[in-house]
């Protein structure tokens, strides 16, 4: 039963020998250099709009940084690409649009090859809609295309829902005429979609170094984390961090989970504190276990490397352990109402398992009106707590 379950949770840390990143895209991230990123807007109208007038501006723009079709035209606004790469993309993205393959507000994931150095990349597009005015019943339908591309098409769905989100911040700085705001907020916007969308995990990581388990135990035990004497951006990035290693929003016990967040939340003496005040930073309230303790390693190799789309890949495997873990507990706790042997087959696996603590606690959040499962989860507590004392 252990030789199994060890090599089951090995096989979850060790991702790279997996198919989730080949060899050669985990050569390409050796280096923080290696990476380009690009990004790219374009203006789009749709034939309604297109016969309105035209500001001088926009006509004053080359007749080839435009693609028209039947009921649409796509003009390049800014981009990063290189020259003769850009006209590769506006192609590829009217043939997404001719076919209905971006909808308002949904990014979309693809790999494109383009005249770059990666010659394939993966490129996240989303198409802004303009929002409806009294005034401007024509500019129904408008809008901008937004391209960002770097590192693979598996790394960039990773990071999908931090996509969508950037790109909506982009949302306010859109509605200027003639985006006379396009070197003052919307470029510098734009070019930063890599640091802000995927590189937090990154840099959480290089903070806390081998404090990471502590960050790791906190988000699965719904333990409020609170950095002090930093900037904005540190605050952001480690809130970041604990929504992403949460199981908040995966279970089927969404609300016991919330209530039990709040409840820890409430508990100003179990909050982690990050004080960055210093370096490294000082963490105090420290709590973590071995099935965190676990996983420090990997994340340490993957930031070594400068790898953003692995360290989210391991943090998804951790949860998905987690997860796993979750429900074996569940399983035997039902077969143990009903059997002593399964409750000794409880008291192994999680004596194994080394995530006791964080299980328990959410067994007994989410079977709070079972009082035969409670009961068993109180003596399953008491187990590990003299576990904890025969090894201390």
């Amino acid at each position: 039963m252990f030789t199994s379950q060890t090599s089951s949770f090995q096989d979850s840390i060790d991702v790279e020998e997996k198919d989730d990143f080949d060899s050669e895209e985990l050569a390409g991230y050796s280096q923080k250099t290696q990476l380009n990123c690009y990004y790219t807007i374009y203006l789009y109208q749709g034939t309604r709009s297109e016969a309105s007038g035209e500001s001088g501006a926009w006509n004053q723009r080359r007749a080839d940084s435009t693609t028209s079709q039947d009921d649409f035209s796509l003009r390049l606004v800014d981009s990063s690409l290189p020259s003769e790469a850009e006209p590769e993309l506006r192609t590829y993205i009217s043939r997404r649009l001719s076919k209905g393959a971006l909808l308002g507000g949904m990014g979309n994931i693809a790999t494109v090859e383009l005249s770059i150095p990666e010659q394939a990349i993966g490129c996240y597009c989303c198409l802004l809609e303009q929002e409806r005015s009294p005034e401007q019943p024509d500019a129904d339908g408008n809008g901008y295309v937004i391209c960002f591309m770097g590192g693979s098409e598996k790394g960039l769905n990773l990071f999908r829902l931090e996509l969508d989100k950037y790109v909506q911040g982009l949302h306010g700085s859109l509605q200027t005429p003639e985006l006379q705001n396009l070197e003052t907020e919307v470029r510098p916007y734009l070019s930063q979609w890599y640091e802000e969308s995927v590189m937090h995990i990154y840099r959480v990581v290089q903070l806390v170094q081998n404090n990471t388990s502590f960050l790791l135990h906190a988000a699965l035990s719904h333990t409020y984390v609170d950095v002090i004497n930093s900037d904005e951006r540190t605050k952001a990035d480690v809130s970041r961090f604990i929504k992403a290693a949460s199981l908040q929003g995966l279970s089927q016990q969404d609300t016991t989970a919330a209530s039990l967040c709040k409840v820890m939340s409430e508990d100003t003496q179990s909050h982690l504190i990050i004080d960055c005040s210093t370096s490294p930073p000082t963490l105090t309230n420290t709590v973590s276990n071995r099935f965190c303790d676990d996983w420090i390693q990997a994340f340490l190799n993957a930031a070594e490397r400068c790898n953003p789309f692995l360290l989210r890949q391991i943090l998804e495997n951790f949860k998905l352990k987690a997860i796993q873990d979750m429900n074996s507990l569940k399983r035997f706790v039902r077969q143990a109402e009903m059997s002593h042997y399964a409750l000794f087959r409880c008291c192994q696996f999680l004596q194994g398992c080394g995530n006791g603590d964080v299980l328990l606690q959410n067994a007994r959040a989410e079977h709070s009106d079972l009082p035969e499962a409670c009961s068993i989860i109180t003596v399953l507590e008491e187990f590990l707590k003299e576990e904890s004392q025969a090894q201390a």
